[in-house]
């Protein structure tokens, strides 16, 4: 009996058995399902985070007091970062581009009779190309409004929205920790990223920050929370690192350890990609179990599928069916079911992908190599499965077979 004829009975027995095989077929369904899924959403959660640092800035670098060792084991960040390295990197780095500091501290900003508590941001005008932001109205600040300690605020989008309304925020008296700001401008829209949300965020000269608000808390300068620059372009970003490394090893006559840490975007992804995809190989992994079970409920009705059906096989090998004809027939039912399920699965997994995809900020994808992989996994599991069943099938005495019958 060729293939063909074997695929078309183990076909006809299934559709005999409707209830029974849909059953059976479900681990697989489940599984295959689970494991498409799973893959596409951890593809997505990677692109998500990776566009959320991306949208942080250009090849940006992010400088912050203290090393690992000292921010491991203290909460309180120390304060050796000031301006002048701030100026000093623009001035002596060639590789980078833009610098900025940012001095944070979190006030209540009063607008007639509306009040909110806002985080106030110092830092200088190279803001806007080091985060990569542009006014959508008024102006920035200038190196002017920072000489002369200018009150002056850029408020973000979200929060010019919350205070003002519709009404144009330009010109208008802000007051945040009972100093008058002048409102001269308003970022664009950009959304949060990270945790910074600069949408909910307002901006003044650092100079002004340090003397109105936050105050001045170091011997050496404007004390500073973080430094980010921007280097060239991206093939730039090593060399940005080193040099400001350099520099800040001299300027702070470091004779051992840093007193700083340098991470760059480039880490970042790294690092995410690492969590990310550590993740996604255990949700696919977890999943995959639902495989191996499908795989043992595939076993276990086959199993009691040759019992019922010894009295067929006893006339089948009566008649001349061989040994190997058995065997084909009931590992082909198995690779049927599997291989059945594992379809289904696949568009259960997808459609699974496509609502996820349009329901939330997690842009799943689709992969060709995971489907192609957990369809064949779920054929290998109904051939190595079914092999028992059929083995057992295929070596029954016929004599035997119709006397138990």
């Amino acid at each position: 009996m060729n293939i063909l004829e074997s695929m078309k009975m183990a076909g006809k027995t299934l559709v005999s058995n409707k209830l029974r095989s849909a059953l059976t077929m479900l681990g697989i369904v489940i599984g295959n399902a689970s494991v498409i899924a799973m893959i596409g959403v951890g593809e997505g959660g990677q692109k998500f985070v990776n566009n959320q640092l991306e949208s942080l800035g250009p090849n940006v670098l992010f400088v912050i007091p203290g090393n690992r060792e000292t921010q491991r084991i203290t909460t309180k960040v120390p304060k050796n970062l000031v301006l002048e390295d701030v100026e000093a990197i623009a001035s002596q780095v060639p590789t980078v581009a833009g610098v900025s500091p940012e001095l944070n501290g979190r006030y209540v900003a009063n607008y007639r009779n509306r009040n909110t508590n806002v985080n106030i941001i110092g830092t200088t005008p190279s803001f806007l190309v080091v985060r990569d932001f542009e006014t959508a109205k008024g102006r920035f600040f200038t190196d002017i409004d920072m000489k002369r300690n200018n009150q002056v605020v850029v408020l973000g989008a979200n929060l010019a929205e919350r205070l003002f309304g519709t009404s144009n925020p330009i010109s208008q008296q802000l007051r945040i920790k009972n100093a008058s700001f002048q409102v001269i401008g308003v970022l664009e829209a950009k959304g949060s990223s990270l945790g910074a949300d600069y949408d909910e965020a307002a901006l003044v000269p650092i100079t002004t920050s340090a003397n109105r608000l936050v105050g001045r808390n170091s011997p050496y300068g404007i004390a500073l929370d973080y430094i980010v620059a921007s280097a060239r372009d991206s093939n730039s970003v090593d060399a940005a690192e080193f040099q400001v490394t350099n520099l800040l090893r001299l300027r702070h006559k470091v004779t051992s350890e840093d007193d700083f840490t340098i991470r760059t975007q480039k880490d970042a992804l790294q690092t995410v990609g690492q969590i990310t995809g550590a993740l996604t190989i255990m949700l696919a992994a977890v999943a995959g179990i639902s495989l191996f079970v499908g795989g043992i409920g595939i076993m276990n009705i086959m199993l009691v599928s040759v019992t019922e059906r010894t009295q067929e096989i006893g006339l089948r090998k009566a008649i001349g069916a061989t040994q190997q004809d058995i065997l084909s027939q009931f590992i082909i039912e198995a690779i049927i079911l599997s291989a059945a399920g594992g379809l289904i699965g696949t568009a259960i997994g997808v459609s699974g992908i496509m609502v996820v995809s349009a329901l939330t900020p997690l842009k799943a994808g689709i992969s060709p190599v995971a489907i192609a992989v957990a369809v064949g996994v779920s054929g290998g599991i109904g051939l190595f499965f079914g092999v028992v069943p059929a083995r057992r099938a295929a070596q029954l005495d016929p004599i035997v077979a119709l006397r138990s019958a």
